[in-house]
């Protein structure tokens, strides 16, 4: 993963708890960086030792960790690192989830080296949708409620964000999504 996704959690640390838990977490989980540069590339396991270390040190379950990583990524990470390309996928959060293929080309276009989850909609309704997620890495499905959840607060939208299959594979997850505005 690229540098910022380790950026971003170690913010969400910090601003949450502060610089020793963050320390605290790198020390368990065995990671040596001390800065992560936004655009290099880190091996998957360096993330995945981060959230873990960080759910015990933290003492949360890894999914409510992981879950509000997801909504931290969008409100924070997204919006002020990326606005332009945020602000560019919908002006709703129907309208942003129909356009998530459509912003993973482009965030792919700023980092050539990205493997990008897909996301597609099927049963596309005026307050509801399915949202079909296949990555290449397995147990994220928390995240990818926590960035629907932050994606409903972007857009001052109600969501409900409900697992529907997690048994389509490794990686392949299907959530039904609802809406009302705030």
């Amino acid at each position: 993963m690229y540098g910022m996704v380790n950026k971003a959690l170690q913010s969400m640390v910090i601003e949450a708890y502060g610089e020793e838990a963050w320390e605290r977490i790198r020390t368990r989980a065995g990671v040596d960086v001390e800065v992560f540069i936004s655009n290099e590339g880190y091996p998957d396991e360096v993330t995945f030792q981060l959230a873990g270390a960080a759910s015990g040190v933290l003492e949360q379950p890894l999914e409510d960790l992981l879950r509000a990583f997801g909504s931290y990524w969008v409100l924070k990470t997204a919006r002020q690192g990326y606005g332009e390309l945020m602000a560019a996928g919908g002006r709703t959060l129907r309208e942003f989830l129909l356009n998530l293929p459509n912003l993973h080309t482009r965030v792919g276009l700023i980092f050539p080296h990205l493997k990008p989850p897909q996301f597609s909609c099927s049963d596309v309704q005026a307050t509801s949708l399915r949202l079909h997620y296949r990555s290449t890495r397995e147990g994220l499905t928390p995240f990818v409620v926590g960035l629907v959840e932050g994606l409903g607060e972007m857009f001052e939208t109600r969501v409900s964000v409900t697992p529907v299959a997690e048994a389509h594979g490794p990686g392949e997850d299907e959530f039904l999504i609802s809406w009302t505005q705030a």
